[in-house]
Formats: C-alpha cells, structure tokens, sequence
C-alpha cells in the first residue's frame, strides 16, 4: 500500500525471453534476455528502430508466437505451458491486438469483420455480439460505414475497424504493433487518441510498440529496444 491506495497488480509478466530465427546454416538472434512487467490499466511504449525485434517481443507476449527461451504470465497464467488450442482460447479472451496492417478481409462488411473474433470463439451468440460490434462502431465514429467494405473506407477508417476488432471481445490488454504507421500525421493522431480514450474508459492495459517518439510521449511510461535487449 502506497499512501492508502493499492498498487496495481502485474497483468503481463515476461521473463528472460530468447528469440532467433534461422536463415541457412545460421542462427539469427532478434530478442536477447528481455524481461518486462506490465501492470493492470498501463499504457507501455516499446520505442526501437526497424528491425529492433519489436513486432517479434509483441507476438511473444501475445502467445503468437513462441519463444526459444523464456516465459510470458498473463494474468499468473504461463501461456506457452498450455496446449495450442488453450492458448488460443485464452489469447482470443484475453488479448486484443492492433496491426500496422489492418487485416480486415476485403470481402467482408466492417461490421462483419468486427464481429469476427467473436463468433469464432463462440463468445457470444449472434444477436448480441452484433449489438455489442454496433455498438463499438458508434465509438470509433464508423456507425455509418458499418455496411461498407474496407476498400470505401480511408486508411485512418480501417484503423479504426480494427480497433474495433479488437475489443469485441472485451480483452483485459491490448497489444498494437505501430498502429498510426500506414497514416498521415492527422490520421495517426487522431487514431492515436481514440485508442488512448478507449483504454483509458475501459481501464485496460495498452502495450504499443513503435520507432515514433511523438506515439511514446503519450504513453505513461516507455522502454526502449536495441540489439535484441530493453535498456
């Protein structure tokens, strides 16, 4: 206890993570010895050069994408010590992720892309995910784009889709890998904000990595990435 208020607990631990990948005959190491602590209602900024590692550390600790060494708690649970399928679940439940690449397929409407992630996992029956995707769409400010296919809307618009996206689900962390990289400077500002805003409201926990130090200044507390290591 601080002052009579409780710390906030750690919702995402990682811990001695290791990550290469292998071109040929070599071992090319991208994450050396990282560990982090996340806690509930953060907003963390991971800052590093292209090609620092950083869209690697966020699929690890996102449970995308295994680690050669280390472990990543969500919530006390250690996600790679679970089945695949598991792992799924829980990443499904727990997790929302925002790509630089938004990842709306082309032939579906943006309210069906919204909806998505939640009737795969079958989190919620029909008629009440689409209510909860409408009313995501209102948030964001694409109610009326909800009938349109993703090539009508603009770049800062499909962002905001896979904003969306990634709450149907109400995730306790939200994990955006450089989510104003593909737009111009207005249209990543205002991106920047409403996920800012929406966090913030839901009191969940925001990590973003990005090379932009404009994107860290906004963020409450920021790491920086370099030769596979945070200094």
């Amino acid at each position: 206890m601080i002052g009579g208020q409780q710390e906030p607990s750690i919702l995402l631990r990682a811990r001695s993570i290791a990550k290469s990948y292998t071109l040929g005959r070599k071992s090319i190491p991208v994450l050396r010895e990282v560990s982090l602590d996340v806690s509930e209602g953060e907003t963390l900024c991971i800052r590093g050069a292209s090609g620092a590692g950083k869209t690697t550390l966020l699929h690890v600790m996102g449970g995308l994408e295994r680690p050669n060494e280390g472990t990543v708690e969500i919530g006390g649970v250690d996600i790679y010590q679970l089945r695949e399928r598991k792992r799924a679940q829980m990443r499904g439940g727990w997790i929302g992720f925002v790509f630089q690449a938004y990842h709306l397929l082309p032939e579906l409407t943006v309210e069906e892309n919204v909806l998505l992630p939640s009737l795969r996992l079958g989190v919620a029956e029909r008629g009440r995910a689409t209510q909860r995707a409408r009313e995501l769409l209102e948030q964001v400010g694409l109610q009326d784009r909800a009938e349109h296919r993703p090539a009508e809307l603009s770049g800062g618009e499909q962002q905001r889709a896979a904003i969306a996206r990634s709450l149907i689900n109400d995730p306790d962390v939200m994990l955006a890998d450089e989510p104003t990289g593909n737009l111009d400077s207005k249209a990543g500002e205002s991106v920047l904000d409403l996920l800012l805003d929406l966090v913030r409201v839901r009191r969940r926990t925001l990590v973003i990595v990005t090379h932009n130090d404009l994107v860290a200044k906004r963020c409450g507390r920021s790491m920086t990435l370099a030769d596979g290591r945070i200094g």
